[in-house]
């Protein structure tokens, strides 16, 4: 039993070695970072020159305001090819995928009772019969008594009906 706590205090040791490590090596990395910005920043823009009348001064802030109005119409050019490319390439895509098609995966035959299926579907909690003739409800079947005609000659019904054709053939 004193192995066990030793493994685990010794886990626990060299996991937080670990973590100090990490965290170091994030503190370098963000030193870093912030050196590399201050190259940059002294490379590409060097601090503007204060000496000067106001007049002096003015003409260097409407050269930085100049700046600044191209740099913002670069960003928006860039931005603006940037949201065109992304559309193009959604629509590139969606063609593919439509090229493509959809591949349906290949169903295997299940052999499944209605009564397991729906078990299934509906879970356990749903008790399902599939003995739908229990359901019904008797009913009784009435003979209905059909009036039968006197049965004559049927010779007499037809030629009935070939007077009926001629009345129409009249008129």
């Amino acid at each position: 039993m004193s192995e066990k706590k030793m493994t685990s205090s010794r886990r626990h040791h060299l996991k937080s070695l670990v973590l100090q490590v990490a965290a170091n090596w994030l503190e370098q990395e963000k030193k870093e970072l912030v050196a590399a910005k201050e190259a940059y920043m002294s490379e590409n823009c060097p601090a503007p020159d204060m000496s000067g009348d106001q007049a002096a001064l003015m003409e260097t802030c409407k050269k930085l305001y100049a700046l600044i109005d191209k740099i913002d119409e670069d960003r928006y050019d860039l931005e603006a090819k940037v949201g065109k490319a992304d559309k193009e390439i959604q629509d590139l895509k969606i063609k593919v995928v439509d090229l493509q098609g959809v591949k349906k995966p290949a169903l295997k035959k299940v052999r499944m009772s209605a009564d397991a299926m729906l078990k299934a579907l509906l879970g356990s909690k749903h008790t399902v019969n599939m003995d739908l003739r229990a359901n019904l409800k008797q009913v009784k079947k009435e003979v209905k008594e059909e009036p039968t005609e006197a049965v004559g000659d049927w010779r007499k019904n037809i030629e009935d009906k070939a007077d009926r054709k001629k009345m129409f053939e009249t008129s």
